[in-house]
């Protein structure tokens, strides 16, 4: 694995020149414009603190953008992560979650060495839609405090809304319209401008200088620590064999929703860019990182497709965008740090508005929803569902495990038709061949024999009792299991002791070679498998 990185920076770095820098430095500019109002709103957003989220996209800038697996990769804190570490804040604090943090890093680097990149492919396309959403949804609901000025209580977003009827709800007005306004300012914002300045950059200067100069009584992010070593984070003491073992499903969480998010990403910008992804090395990178992020104050990282995005769209050539975008926020913190404090938190709230808002695949809903794929729809709303009453795992759990039985419902679905055996069936027709053999029938068979679905071939074996020749035609069965080779062999050994003929067609290489395991072509012999119905009817004659 060592060699293949080595190989590949190679490759990556081969005739690179100053002109490639300059692309890389205003590429990773670029992205530290977009990436410096984000890591302070998913900071806040988290429940840690605006440092916390700022700390997250530096260290993971250097760290993950130097192992990662393509040049493309932007990692920091991202929304999706936020969703989980509400929960876990509200439940074990600030050193769960750098315990979480850490195990979960531990876990991607497993991962990544048992090289399990492609599990992300077995998660419908649906189940990940509605997930995103889902997601999207506990950000919104999540950011209704620091929106609306007011308090709520409560582990979930969900449990914190109910809260509000014993609380009450009275919203600081002031809040209201620095949040609405930065809403205003994203949403109309010119998009060919984003390539100068980002809207939400814009937007939160705008609304820092509106609130600041009105002295408006709106809550704001605070003091942000100019040094990477904060006095909020993990200890080597801190780590005890009780919390572990009370960490280990949070873990698991992170740790699998880093997996998902940095794949579907990488996927995702390899596309674009037209360059090759290592799922595995990403998975590692990704694992180095959040191993190291907790030791200095962050919170969980994972790869983040709107900044890969910009890197891409920006001109960026190799990972030095990333490690330069990193560098770019490190010299904010130091340089900006007194004005960041004075950030309305409604400002950072309105930003997370709109990309919660932004971050659903709408293109893939409509096209859902539009088209009326049912079954897509219902994988959408279960996992979407799922999410935001209970967590992240089990929505996806859910999600898969939904997916599948509606795949063994469809594909239950067989189709059976009986022939009665005439001479005009025959497309020989210089064949001498009498009669009609009204005694014997073709069933021809289409879809997979499996579990689901043997009861239907039963039912119509029983109908077909007064026959004395019967020809399978197998052509459109592509696969059968266990279940079904054990039927099929029960169906032929039935027929063979009641004297009838019964000969298959057109088996498929997949399926002879599970019927010979079953024993089936030893009970009926090998000559009784047909190329053609017709060959074996001159066969039967």
């Amino acid at each position: 694995m060592i060699k293949t990185f080595v190989k590949d920076l190679k490759r990556e770095f081969k005739g690179y020149n100053g002109k490639s820098f300059s692309k890389d430095l205003m590429a990773g500019l670029t992205v530290t414009a977009v990436a410096l109002p984000l890591a302070l709103a998913f900071g806040v957003s988290s429940g840690a603190d605006a440092a916390a989220g700022l700390i997250t996209a530096i260290i993971a800038g250097f760290v993950i953008s130097a192992f990662a697996g393509a040049s493309f990769q932007i990692s920091g804190p991202t929304g999706a992560m936020t969703a989980v570490l509400i929960t876990i804040v509200a439940r074990f604090g600030m050193q769960g979650v750098f315990v979480a943090c850490l195990m979960a890093g531990i876990l991607l680097v497993l991962f990544g060495v048992f090289k399990m990149g492609n599990l992300v492919s077995f998660i419908p396309m649906p189940v990940v839609t509605g997930f995103t959403s889902g997601i999207a949804v506990i950000i919104a609901l999540g950011q209704i405090d620091n929106f609306f000025g007011t308090t709520s209580q409560g582990e979930s977003a969900i449990a914190k809304l109910i809260s509000y009827g014993t609380l009450g709800f009275s919203p600081n007005w002031f809040a209201v319209a620095i949040g609405v306004l930065v809403i205003l300012i994203m949403a109309f914002y010119p998009k060919k401008w984003n390539n100068v300045v980002p809207s939400s950059l814009v937007a939160i200067i705008v609304a820092a200088v509106v609130s600041n100069v009105g002295g408006f009584p709106v809550a704001q992010v605070g003091e942000i620590p100019r040094t990477l070593m904060p006095e909020t984070r993990l200890a080597i003491t801190d780590i005890n064999f009780n919390m572990i073992t009370a960490l280990v499903s949070p873990a698991f969480t992170i740790a699998m929703l880093a997996m998902i998010e940095s794949l579907l990403c990488g996927s995702a910008a390899a596309r674009m860019k037209k360059e090759s992804f290592n799922a595995d090395r990403e998975l590692i990178a990704q694992g180095i990182g959040n191993v190291m992020i907790p030791f200095f104050g962050g919170v969980p990282a994972t790869a983040a497709i709107a900044r890969t995005s910009v890197a891409i769209k920006s001109g960026g050539v190799t990972r030095l965008t990333g490690i330069i975008h990193a560098a770019g926020l490190l010299l904010s913190m130091f340089l900006l740090g007194p004005l960041m404090a004075r950030l309305p938190l409604s400002a950072l709230a309105g930003v997370l508005m709109v990309t919660a808002w932004r971050m659903n695949e709408w293109e893939s809903i409509s096209y859902i929803f539009s088209k009326r794929f049912k079954s897509a729809m219902a994988k959408f709303l279960v996992t979407m569902v799922c999410t935001v009453v209970f967590d992240l795992t089990v929505a996806i759990i859910v999600g898969v495990a939904f997916s599948f039985l509606l795949f063994v419902v469809k594909s239950s679905k067989i189709e059976i038709n009986v022939s009665k055996i005439e001479n005009s069936k025959l497309k020989n027709s210089d064949a001498d061949v009498e009669g009609t053999h009204g005694d014997g029938a073709v069933v021809y068979v289409t879809g997979s024999i499996f579990f689901g679905n043997i009861a239907a071939l039963t039912e119509t074996m029983e109908n077909l009792e007064d026959y004395k020749e019967i020809i399978f035609s197998l052509r459109g069965v592509s696969a059968i299991d266990t279940s079904g080779a054990q039927s099929l062999y029960e169906i032929c050994h039935n027929l063979k002791e009641s004297d009838v003929k019964v000969c298959f067609c057109g088996v498929q290489k997949s399926v002879k070679e599970m019927m010979t395991r079953a024993g089936i072509i030893d009970l009926m012999g090998e000559e009784n498998f047909y190329w053609s119905v017709d060959k074996a009817l001159l066969d039967i004659k």
